[in-house]
């Protein structure tokens, strides 16, 4: 079987979606014969191959609305030879791309998100992204939670299938142990980790507030658009020999395997899943997130691999960080389960086994639609039973 996955980006552009995609098309590529055309950070188009992935990166004429614009998909999804298309949604151009290709297989379509900051101009590509969605096979989500609470979703139930992220357990174990010293030495032994864009959603400024009421070091790995704001917020909380924005690092393991807990304090639903929370989990770390109305509180539960606290709760985040500060056992125990979860439940090869599944009951059937359909309402009354 041939499939062409259209995503935004690939790594080395960093980021929770194509953390996703590299792990996605990397199991399953000794199943299908996969091609994945991203955009490219630059005006030219550019082919290569990474770790057996042939990957084109289409060139970008220009962004709109930070999303990058890039004519060529057009053309490329045309001359295709794929029997099937996978769409990874938010990206609107490549929405537009696609219906302008005409392809005549089926689509499936990654859902990952809901558009929320641009408003306006959501409302406006809706109509668009509804004629996508129409023409979908199957509409794969990361939990049925977030299928409830999507506007956009919520009309869609019968046709999505969820399909949860996973990632690579052996990755996990790759650390020097030497690197993990070095961070404990230069920070202390009391850390506490958030990994993640420095972005609006992800909760870094209730974070911060968080840590006037704790006694440890707060290391922030990420960089994006909010650093010089949350540099100025440390200074004025006074949590400045607590909180260390360490930047991006192109190896955050030895973090995660020094760090005591993480925390995952986002304020809203476009955090719709948190890959991170499952990197950390591997490690075998407690996690603390926010109970927010998407997939989030579903991957570490409450008082089983960690706590959940309500979001944009400072108070309710320095509580359960201290809690678990001043409880090693507490720690331990929701770490070993944190663990265990991932291995059952979060793996790349139960992703992409499920994955297969659905591609294989798509490709080329013309009922396919419906015996998808068919078979999500039989999972959803299986859960239900």
């Amino acid at each position: 079987m041939r499939v062409l996955h259209i995503g935004k980006y690939f790594p080395p552009h960093r980021g929770g979606i194509e953390s996703h995609l590299e792990t996605l098309a990397k199991s399953l590529q000794q199943f299908v014969d996969l091609d994945l055309v991203v955009a490219s950070e630059g005006r030219l188009t550019e082919k290569c191959v990474i770790d057996g992935l042939p990957i084109t990166r289409a060139g970008t004429l220009f962004r709109f609305a930070s999303a990058p614009v890039c004519p060529a998909m057009t053309r490329m999804m045309q001359e295709s030879e794929a029997d099937l298309i996978h769409l990874h949604l938010p990206n609107p151009a490549a929405v537009l791309f696609y219906l302008a290709s005409r392809f005549k297989g089926p689509v499936i379509v990654s859902y990952h998100a809901d558009t929320l900051r641009h408003r306006f101009l959501a409302r406006a590509f809706q109509p668009f992204l509804l004629h996508v969605l129409d023409r979908s096979a199957a509409i794969v989500v990361s939990s049925d939670r977030y299928v409830e609470t999507s506007p956009i979703l919520n009309r869609y139930r019968e046709r999505s299938r969820v399909i949860p992220y996973g990632i690579s357990i052996e990755e996990s174990a790759f650390v020097r142990p030497a690197e993990v010293q070095k961070i404990r030495h230069q920070y202390g032994e009391r850390i506490i980790l958030t990994v993640g864009r420095l972005v609006y959603y992800k909760g870094h400024r209730q974070l911060i507030r968080a840590m006037k009421k704790v006694r440890a070091r707060l290391l922030i790995v990420g960089h994006g658009p909010l650093r010089k704001e949350l540099e100025t917020m440390v200074s004025e909380c006074g949590v400045g020999d607590r909180v260390t924005l360490v930047g991006a690092t192109e190896n955050v393991l030895p973090y995660y395997h020094a760090s005591d807990m993480f925390v995952l304090p986002s304020v809203c639903r476009t955090e719709a899943f948190g890959i991170v929370q499952l990197e950390a989990m591997a490690c075998g770390k407690p996690v603390i997130n926010t109970d927010l109305p998407t997939g989030v509180p579903g991957i570490s539960l409450h008082a089983v691999t960690g706590l959940t606290v309500p979001p944009e709760d400072p108070e309710a985040l320095a509580a359960a960080i201290n809690l678990l500060l001043d409880k090693p056992e507490l720690r331990f125990k929701y770490g070993q389960a944190a663990r265990s979860r991932v291995e059952q439940e979060f793996t790349a090869e139960v992703m992409a086994r499920r994955m297969l599944q659905l591609y294989n009951e798509v490709a080329g059937l013309p009922s396919a639609r419906h015996r998808v359909a068919s078979q999500a309402r039989a999972q959803r009354c299986g859960s239900n039973e």
